[in-house]
């Protein structure tokens, strides 16, 4: 394989990089050459990039370096290179969703993401390559093809958010935003060995955002630091309700209290995990008790009964919403097999089961606010497993045989049907050197609370000081 060198500027996180700035040390058009270098290079390997705008970017960059030079530096996202998934609309920037439905498609107004991205002088490289529609969590895309996971090229990365999560741990970029409905973010993020964050349901707008599921689409940031993370969300998210605390970066390890409250689920959540993920799962929570978390069961009995009805509102709505665009079935044929199979498996969920989603997802949630009134947090597996192979569609855990597409979802889903706050960080690797991810999930607005545990376990750690080469 072709060397891919790493430069210590690519692996700056947003942190480092906005005091450099600040300082004069570096330039926005640094920042941009070198993430431009890596997407060059790292993209025929790994094809995480649909669309790239070098030519703007660089442009932005010299604007950027411009008002630093005169001492109008912005926040901390002002100069700093980042993606954005291409369901996002950009204006005058193709916006595929991954698909060929929408291969040739040009916004002409962006969405609210990227309206307060580019507001804050953050600088887009490009859009990400995704599963089509994100509807589907392999990012093995049949019209632009697989994007393949950088610390082992022949596995998945994880989707749908795949070719963001690719381009954070790679080093061609700083951040990126994607979206969530099953785990789009959760998912990459773990595979990847990075940091995901899906915020509270209507935390972030998905305000010209190519939908999924209405009632369980999230947008989020990656990136491959929790303050990167927090940076980003700062950035991109809406207000909090009164009584509620929005994260600040700048007062985090200030505000990180001595002792935290965890809950460990008992049901459903450590069903059928691999080995290795489970030790090192299991280690994670000795290093969080080690800092002065205090760890307890905590029961959610009714969780596994979540299932069918989630997947009842995915398929529902995602199906509704390419019927009233007058995609399905008119254009049927353009669509990937595994998408156009579970679109025509929407048209099959009856309006009683639909409805009756609605009245367990309500169960559901009193199980978890119970849960929450007793602990700050509950700890879970990311995923219990590392990466498939691509083209795999069925694995063994623990001696039972189950589909892919099951395996990476069904710990991640509950939070979306929720619409509670969770989060991925790095907690380890495989024999095969293959990355785990830890899973925090909490209340309804607790983003603040979530990343101050999320950055004690990191401060205590190294994994997210891991980036992949390939060689």
């Amino acid at each position: 394989m072709p060397s891919f060198s790493q430069s210590p500027l690519e692996f700056l996180s947003i942190e480092e990089a906005g005091r450099l700035l600040r300082k004069k040390e570096i330039s926005p058009v640094e920042l941009v050459d070198a993430a431009l270098a890596r997407i060059e290079r790292g993209n025929p390997m790994l094809n995480a990039f649909l669309t790239i705008v070098a030519d703007e970017a660089r442009r932005q960059a010299s604007a950027a370096e411009r008002a630093i030079r005169r001492g109008d530096a912005g926040g901390p996202l002002h100069g700093i290179p980042i993606s954005l998934k291409d369901n996002f609309w950009t204006r005058g920037i193709r916006t595929t969703a991954g698909s060929k439905i929408l291969a040739n498609f040009v916004p002409d107004e962006d969405s609210i993401v990227a309206s307060r991205l580019a507001h804050t002088g953050a600088i887009l490289l490009g859009k990400t390559n995704m599963h089509e529609f994100a509807y589907g969590i392999t990012n093995e895309n049949p019209h632009y093809g697989p994007v393949c996971n950088p610390w082992a090229q022949e596995r998945i990365s994880g989707g749908s958010s795949g070719g963001s999560a690719v381009a954070v741990a790679t080093g061609m970029g700083f951040a990126s935003m994607g979206t969530d409905t099953g785990g789009s973010i959760r998912i990459p993020a773990s595979l990847c060995g990075i940091v995901g964050l899906k915020p509270t349901y209507g935390l972030v707008s998905v305000a010209g955002v190519v939908p999924l599921a209405e009632t369980m689409d999230h947008a989020g940031p990656l990136g491959r630091t929790v303050t990167d993370v927090c940076i980003v969300l700062q950035a991109v998210a809406g207000k909090y309700p009164k009584g509620a605390q929005a994260p600040d970066h700048r007062k985090f390890r200030k505000s990180i209290p001595r002792r935290f409250r965890l809950g460990w689920p008992k049901e459903y959540l450590f069903d059928r995990v691999d080995a290795e993920v489970r030790r090192a799962i299991d280690a994670a929570g000795k290093t969080l008790e080690s800092l002065g978390t205090r760890i307890e069961e905590v029961s959610l009995p009714h969780l596994a009964d979540s299932v069918d009805p989630s997947t009842n509102i995915a398929m529902a709505e995602a199906t509704r919403y390419h019927e009233s665009q007058g995609f399905f079935p008119a254009r049927a044929a353009e669509y990937g097999e595994d998408v156009r199979k579970r679109l025509e498996m929407g048209r099959e969920v009856r309006a009683v089961d639909y409805l009756n989603a609605f009245a367990v997802k309500g169960e559901i949630e009193k199980e978890f606010q119970a849960a929450y009134a007793r602990v700050d947090a509950i700890i879970a597996p990311a995923l219990p497993i590392a990466a498939p192979r691509i083209g795999e569609n069925e694995l063994m855990i623990e001696g039972e045989k189950e589909t892919v597409r099951s395996a990476l979802v069904r710990l991640n889903r509950p939070a979306n049907l929720t619409g509670d706050p969770a989060i991925s960080i790095p907690c380890g690797f495989t024999r095969a050197g293959l990355p785990i991810g830890l899973q925090l999930m909490g209340a309804h607005w607790s983003e603040a609370r979530l990343l101050a545990i999320a950055l004690a376990y990191e401060d205590a750690t190294e994994w997210h000081k891991r980036h992949p080469i390939l060689s």
